[in-house]
């Protein structure tokens, strides 16, 4: 039996819990845009609205998401991996009772697993399914193998930028990163932009537009436009003290920009043509997404 018939056995004997577990990915083209600052404010938005949600930390090497909730982990991915911890093991819970997971380096040897080990990982993501009504995925920044693994399993991604050229250029390179690769799948994904740090919803549609103009012309990706986070002194406040704005300033002007996108966010989930395939599924199309690279 070769590694995808192995894999796709697996699967069958794990089918993710209906319905699953509604997965967003959250990616920027460079470091430093607020990337995970979004992660975190939307999860808290999601978190008022009366959702149960949960962050993966896929920023491999960097605790941004521990940090910002003042909360370190005592497990993290790796753990469940290859220590035999449970999903619920590594799971810490910070404020508003919002879960997340670091991710550790472990995911990135997820092809290299017999079916006992996939198995076991695959029956714990299809708990997490069923734990969350929403889970964020917060990766890395830039143009790295693993970055792009995530985005291509992802039917929904929000790509972070700033009114900098150089944000604007990177996040073109990473769209055109995306769009070149060859398991991607533009009709079972929606990019949505975020423009942070802009000094009023026009700027941010400025920036929105200058990103989609050049994307349009040498791409023919579908992008759509989320919102603007305006640059906010209590955002910045809220960091310091590793506190969520959304939680610490609820009336911030940033705030109220996280909570506007979330409520667009659950407003457009009934688009019918994205399938919530849950965790299970998103961590079954990387892993057979590896094994066919390394075949």
């Amino acid at each position: 039996m070769d590694q995808a018939e192995q894999l796709r056995n697996v699967i069958k004997m794990n089918p993710a819990p209906k319905p699953s577990a509604r997965v967003i990915t959250v990616t920027s083209g460079k470091g430093g845009v607020g990337k995970s600052n979004t992660s975190i404010n939307l999860a808290c938005q999601f978190k008022k609205m009366g959702h149960k949600v949960i962050i993966l930390d896929a920023d491999f090497g960097l605790a941004n998401i521990e940090i910002m909730f003042g909360t370190v982990p005592t497990h993290n991915f790796s753990d469940l991996i290859y220590q035999g911890k449970s999903i619920t093991d590594i799971i810490t819970w910070g404020p508003m009772d919002i879960g997340f997971i670091s991710g550790g380096s472990g995911i990135a040897g997820l092809s290299n697993l017999n079916s006992d080990y996939l198995n076991y990982i695959i029956q714990n993501l299809t708990k997490l399914d069923a734990m969350a009504d929403i889970i964020i995925i917060d990766t890395g920044a830039g143009i790295s193998d693993a970055v792009l693994e995530f985005l291509v399993a992802s039917e929904e991604i929000l790509v972070v930028a700033t009114p900098e050229p150089t944000s604007i250029t990177d996040s073109y390179s990473l769209l055109k990163a995306l769009a070149r690769h060859p398991r991607f799948e533009p009709e079972k994904s929606r990019i949505q932009v975020i423009a942070n740090k802009v000094s009023g919803e026009p700027d941010g549609k400025a920036m929105y537009n200058k990103l989609n103009t050049v994307v349009n012309r040498y791409l023919s990706l579908p992008l759509s436009y989320l919102g603007a986070v305006p640059q906010d002194r209590r955002l910045e406040e809220a960091v310091m003290q590793q506190m969520p704005v959304s939680i610490q300033s609820p009336n911030a002007k940033s705030a109220v920009a996280f909570e506007k996108m979330a409520y667009i966010l659950m407003d457009r989930e009934y688009d019918k043509a994205l399938v919530k395939r849950g965790m299970a599924a998103f961590f079954s199309h990387i892993i057979s997404g590896n094994r066919k690279k390394e075949s």
